[in-house]
């Protein structure tokens, strides 16, 4: 298979590789360096992500080419306010910049790609300027099915003001991402179950590559035995995930407490909020960001992703499966992958039965074990990036 010259179109910087979004794109990137193709990446960042290119290591940004391009991407009330005039979908509109373009055509017009991946919908603008300035096939990288996520956050919300907006932005992303997607050559969705809803909106070629892990970096082994104990990590700049912990621990934790008063839950990630790193719950321990996820989650026993909405693959049940960790999770959460309940890993919807599952778990040490056991097992035969990455190649020489 000949090498191909790649270029990568990012909303947000793919390295450092520290949330979902990150890590998702910086595995492929770095997976595709490896396989022998050449790679070229442009990236947004904004005050929400505010890596620059003096943050990046010079190995890495002589291996990816990696360029920045600054883009305002706060929520302005007035403009929100005018957008619930308008048909136009803000999340979109917020990611238009005339310095990307600018940028985008000069690397367009220095150099001959084969493949231009646009890594999320919110790059979808872009399109028109690379058929203009380049002969590439334009791959859509499909994070979530983005719409969704807005759809089910307007339906949750209890709010009229905030469900009357969140209701608009979903309308307008859903309208602007069905239609889209067809000036696509190819489509990435990460989960067969996205893979299903954009083939029912364009006829070209639609391919599920989930997220993968490379094994050797997800190795189970530990200096000391881990703490029986619950844990979430995630960027809680995420509003699905901020949506789930404050219903985690207001429904649920209380019944965990009364049934176990001596289970501690940790909850890890970037981004916390004020509300959060002020709390005061009993046996409920904010660590905030950590150095090294991995490790942390080798030092916990039970994983929970709390998540009612959402779309796509959830990138840290993955790793928390990888490291052989029994996993809590909503329907919703577990989307995108192949789980067995009860095998390797457990669903539960409703207060109660999230509650049941973390004290079946924490009192049963034995069967965390093996449901974690079991977790990894399905993680390493269905999401080992070696795989991924071939089997992306492969979809990459159709499409040429």
């Amino acid at each position: 298979m000949a090498p191909l010259h790649i270029l990568f179109v990012c909303n947000k910087p793919p390295y450092p590789a520290k949330e979902g979004g990150s890590i998702a794109m910086n595995q492929l990137i770095e997976g595709l360096i490896h396989a022998g193709n050449r790679m070229k990446v442009i990236t947004a960042y904004s005050d929400k992500y505010p890596v620059q290119e003096k943050d990046v290591p010079e190995s890495y940004k002589k291996k990816t080419g990696i360029e920045f391009v600054h883009l305002d991407l706060r929520i302005k009330p007035v403009e929100v306010l005018q957008n619930l005039f308008s048909n136009k979908s803000y999340h979109v509109q917020r990611f238009i910049s005339d310095d990307f373009e600018k940028k985008l055509v000069n690397i367009l017009k220095s150099t001959p790609f084969d493949i231009v991946q646009i890594e999320t919908l919110f790059m979808a603008p872009y399109v028109p300027v690379i058929r203009k300035y380049s002969r590439a096939k334009i791959i859509l990288r499909a994070h979530n099915i983005e719409h969704l996520i807005w759809k089910r956050m307007a339906q949750s919300s209890k709010r009229p003001c905030k469900k009357f907006v969140l209701h608009h932005f979903a309308r307008t992303l859903e309208n602007y991402e069905k239609t889209v997607v067809s000036q696509f050559d190819g489509i990435l969705p990460i989960t067969k179950h996205d893979a299903n809803f954009f083939k029912q909106h364009t006829r070209q070629p639609v391919k599920a590559i989930p997220f993968g892990i490379d094994p050797a970096q997800y190795s189970t082994e530990t200096k000391t035995s881990p703490e029986n104990a619950v844990f979430h990590i995630g960027a809680m700049n995420w509003m699905p995930n901020e949506e789930g912990i404050r219903w985690f621990l207001k429904k649920v934790w209380p019944l965990v407490i009364h049934k176990n008063p001596q289970i501690k839950v940790y909850l890890a990630g970037r981004f916390m909020p004020r509300w959060l790193r002020e709390i005061q719950i009993k046996n409920v321990v904010v660590t905030g960001e950590v150095a090294d996820a991995r490790e942390f989650i080798r030092s916990k026993t039970i994983a929970i992703a709390p998540l009612f909405s959402g779309s796509g693959i959830r990138i840290k049940i993955i790793e928390s499966m990888g490291l052989g960790k029994a996993v809590v999770s909503t329907s919703t959460g577990a989307e995108g992958i192949d789980y067995t309940h009860g095998k390797n890993m457990l669903i539960a919807n409703t207060a109660e039965t999230f509650a049941d599952a973390i004290i079946e778990l924490y009192e049963n040490p034995e069967k965390a074990s093996e449901i974690g056991k079991n977790a990894r097992e399905l993680i390493l035969s269905q999401h080992h990036h070696q795989k991924i990455i071939r089997s992306l190649e492969t979809f990459y020489q159709e499409i040429l």
